[in-house]
């Protein structure tokens, strides 16, 4: 499994009362984002680590090579092979209508 689907696994199964409290506890530590539509928890450009800059680039390079592959950057966030990417370029849309 991606991280990315882990993560929304975990975040369905909170929503669902179904993840133990132990490890509700163990995301919030780290400051998981429970909800991914939620902006006002989204770090600003300023804030973004170096790590957080590189992991940007590195799925910019994704896109552009699904672009090239594909013709178009329309990916889905249920194709089972780009679900990580699907993910990342909805939240590029969201953040851009802000």
């Amino acid at each position: 499994k991606s991280l990315g689907v882990w993560v929304g696994t975990q975040r369905v199964s909170y929503k669902k009362n179904a993840l133990n409290s132990d490890r509700i506890q163990q995301l919030n530590s780290i400051d998981f984002i429970w909800d991914f539509y939620d902006q006002s928890k989204a770090i600003s450009p300023k804030e973004k680590t170096a790590e957080e800059k590189i992991s940007w680039e590195k799925m910019f390079d994704e896109l552009c090579a699904f672009k090239a592959q594909n013709g178009h950057c329309i990916v889905s966030t249920h194709d089972e092979q780009n679900t990580s990417l699907g993910q990342w370029v909805s939240q590029q849309k969201v953040l851009h209508k802000k």
